[in-house]
């Protein structure tokens, strides 16, 4: 990879954005990050920002300009909201980002989605890219990132080579949504095994997510397979979900999850928690909703085999490093509170 070659990430201050930005800056490429807030950190390191919202037409023509490739990372995520805040960020704002890559000359665009984009409510065990797009969900989130991912492979052509990576539960050092979560929830006792407990999922460390972005600029490069195609990204490793919860808990010394809901029972309380929430003037997300139950207790893993074979992508952190990586330091961290 050419050095010079200059390079825009879109949500670069996230957790997985800022990855991206750390790869591609050991590359000793040019950075820039489209954000709502600067990072002084990555300032001072020669990353130029460009600080606006997605949608912002100026501001994305002026962040494209000059770029050989956009690793469109940002997004609005959550199992809750108003669909048209999902909406007017993840679709609306993707259409405007691919509207000032074809002005700027833009060469490649990698799309960061996710793979809820294919829910349908079933177990799905060993899942391929050959799932169709979910147009049926009861959280907008996978709704709008499904309609966004349809409009970047529609998107492909000659002039703007475009793919879509869909990588499920990151998570690593410095995680702050997926661990942080289940660990205060399983600290207030609020959290319950849903369902019997023994379905298996994926997840991809966030080291692994960020290469699989750089290697798919690299096959959009070449213009081959990659073109105009979607890809699951994760370890490669499914495992059973709560089987792994209780494991880092135990590490940590803390209260296993021993206590259970069905998943019926479990979706009820969902939709009442759904209907509270939009009736009521209640803040955050509810406790449970349909969606999440459904995440909890079913089967969602998936066949990366078309990553290996077109991108090359190879994950580098295995779930037993990265594991004990984590749990090395939430131990650090644990004494460092007590002291």
């Amino acid at each position: 990879m050419d050095s010079r070659s200059p390079a825009l990430v879109t949500g670069g201050t996230g957790f997985l954005g800022r990855h991206i930005v750390e790869q591609l800056l050991a590359q000793g490429r040019r950075v820039t990050v489209l954000a709502r807030h600067p990072a002084p950190d990555l300032q001072e390191r020669g990353v130029t920002f460009v600080c606006a919202p997605l949608a912002e037409g100026p501001a994305l023509n002026e962040a494209c300009r000059g770029q050989d490739t956009v690793f469109h990372v940002a997004a609005k995520v959550g199992v809750w909201g108003r669909h048209e805040d999902f909406y007017r960020t993840n679709v609306l704002g993707t259409r405007a980002l691919l509207a000032a890559c074809r002005a700027a000359g833009v060469r490649q665009l990698v799309h960061t989605s996710t793979p809820s984009v294919v829910y349908n409510g079933r177990d799905l065990a060993g899942a391929d890219e050959s799932l169709p797009l979910t147009r049926d969900c009861p959280s907008p989130y996978p709704l709008t990132k499904a309609q966004a991912e349809r409009e970047v492979l529609a998107a492909n052509s000659e002039q703007l080579r475009c793919c879509s990576l869909r990588p499920h539960l990151i998570w690593g050092l410095g995680d702050p949504h997926l661990v942080p979560r289940v660990l205060a929830s399983a600290r207030a006792g609020r959290l319950r095994i849903v369902g019997t407990g023994e379905n298996r999922v994926d997840m991809v460390h966030v080291r692994n997510a960020a290469q699989a972005h750089l290697l798919a600029e690299t096959a959009l490069r070449a213009g081959g397979a990659a073109c105009g195609r979607p890809y699951f990204i994760t370890n490669g490793e499914p495992l059973r979900l709560w089987g792994w919860i209780n494991g880092l808990l135990s590490a940590l010394g803390e209260p296993l999850i021993e206590k259970r809901i069905s998943l019926g029972a479990a979706r009820t309380v969902g939709a009442a928690c759904e209907l509270a929430w939009r009736c009521l003037p209640l803040k955050g997300e509810p406790p449970m909703t349909r969606f999440v139950a459904s995440e909890l207790a079913k089967d969602h893993w998936f066949d990366i085999s078309a990553a290996r074979r077109d991108l090359g992508y190879i994950p580098a952190v295995t779930m037993r490093e990265g594991t004990q990586e984590l749990i090395a330091d939430l131990r650090a961290r644990k004494h460092a509170a007590r002291t």
